[in-house]
C-alpha cells in the first residue's frame, strides 16, 4: 500500500514537474466590449407585407450593450441604411435584391443612446409604405432593406453590425363587387350554355365559368377585349389572371392592358405573353396607372382564333 502511493506521487511530480510552460499574451477586457444589432443574430430575415394592410407595417430595431458588465457611461450610437452594404450582401450571396427604395420606408430615429447602467437603446422603429405614392412602383420584386450601425461611441461588433430585412410586397386584389363589363368585342351568348359564355362570367369568381368570343353564329378573329368599369379611379400595380381549365387551345397568349380616367382616352398599361395554363398568373405594369376604366385585350391566341378568360383580377 506503501509503496502504491509513492509510485503515485512520483508520477504526478513528473507530470506537472514537466509540462511546459505556457505565456498567454494578455487579453485587455474592453476587447470584449461591443456594441451590435440584436436582430441581426438570425442572418437575413424576410417579411411579407400586403398591398392590402389598412395600417403601414413596421420592423423593430435597436442597439445592445456586449461584454462584460454595464456600461459605465452613455454609448451614443447612429443607424442608416446603405445602398453599399446591400451591394455587398448581393455580391457575397450571388442575389440581385433590389434596395427597397428610400420613399417607402421611414426610420423613426437615426441616432440614439445606450445609457450607463443599461444593455439597450430603447426600441425604435422602421415604417413601411406598401400602398399609396410612397409604395415600390413594381411590387413584383423582392427588396432588400439593411439596417446599419453606421457608429457608436464604443468598438461595434462586425458581424452583427447590419440587420438584413428582405421585403415582398403581395398584391390584395381589389374587391369587383361594384365593377361592371360596360364593353366587349364579342360574347358567346348561347353556345357555352346558359351559364356559360358571357364577359360577366370573367367577374363571377367561378374558375369554371368563362368569358368565350362568339363563334356560333359568326367567328370574329382577335383582337378581342373587354372593358370594365370600377366604379372609382385607382392605383393599378397589375391583373391576375386564371384561363379556362381543361383546355388547351384558346387561351389568350400575347394580351395588353389599356386604362382610363373618362372611359375615352386610353393610355397603355401593359403588354407581355401569358403561358398556355388554367393557372393563375399575375401580370406587374412597369409602372403604376391612375384610372377608373380597364380594358383587356388578347391580340393572338393558342392554336385558334377565339379566346375565353375564366376570370379577371387587379390590384
Amino acid at each position: 500500500m506503501k509503496s502504491t502511493l509513492i509510485l503515485f506521487l512520483i508520477a504526478v511530480f513528473l507530470f506537472f514537474g514537466c509540462k511546459d510552460k505556457v505565456n498567454l499574451p494578455d487579453q485587455p477586457l474592453s476587447d470584449y466590449i461591443q456594441v451590435y444589432l440584436p436582430q441581426a443574430v438570425n442572418g437575413p430575415v424576410t417579411y411579407n407585407f400586403s398591398t392590402g394592410d389598412t395600417a403601414a407595417p413596421s420592423i423593430i430595431y435597436g442597439a445592445d450593450y456586449g461584454g462584460f458588465g454595464y456600461p459605465d457611461k452613455d454609448v451614443a450610437v447612429s443607424f442608416g441604411v446603405d445602398a453599399a452594404v446591400a451591394d455587398s450582401f448581393n455580391l457575397a450571396n450571388n442575389t440581385d435584391y433590389a434596395l427597397l427604395p428610400a420613399k417607402s420606408y421611414a426610420m423613426s430615429d437615426t441616432s440614439a443612446v445606450i445609457k450607463k447602467g443599461e444593455l439597450s437603446t430603447m426600441p425604435f422603429k422602421i415604417t413601411l409604405h406598401t400602398t399609396g405614392d410612397k409604395a415600390p412602383d413594381d411590387i413584383s420584386k423582392t427588396y432588400i432593406l439593411p439596417i446599419s450601425l453606421k457608429s457608436a461611441s464604443l468598438a461595434i461588433n462586425p458581424t452583427l453590425q447590419t440587420y438584413y430585412c428582405l421585403i415582398n410586397i403581395v398584391p390584395a386584389f381589389f374587391d369587383r363587387s361594384d365593377w361592371k363589363i360596360i364593353d366587349f368585342s364579342s360574347q358567346e351568348a348561347e353556345g357555352e350554355g346558359a351559364d356559360n359564355g358571357r364577359a360577366v362570367f370573367a367577374l363571377d369568381g367561378n374558375n369554371n365559368t368563362y368569358w368565350h368570343t362568339e363563334w356560333k353564329d359568326a367567328r370574329p378573329g382577335p383582337p378581342h377585349y373587354i372593358t370594365i368599369d370600377m366604379g372609382v379611379s385607382k392605383r393599378i400595380l397589375g391583373s391576375a389572371l386564371v384561363d379556362r381549365q381543361n383546355v388547351n387551345s384558346g387561351r389568350p397568349e400575347e394580351i395588353e392592358f389599356f386604362v382610363s380616367e373618362n372611359g375615352s382616352d386610353w393610355k397603355s398599361a401593359y403588354s407581355g405573353t401569358l403561358l398556355n395554363t388554367g393557372d393563375q398568373q399575375k401580370v406587374f405594369f412597369e409602372k403604376p396607372v391612375q384610372g377608373r376604366y380597364v380594358k383587356f385585350q388578347v391580340n393572338t391566341i393558342y392554336s385558334s382564333d377565339i379566346t375565353n378568360l375564366a376570370e379577371l383580377y387587379l390590384f
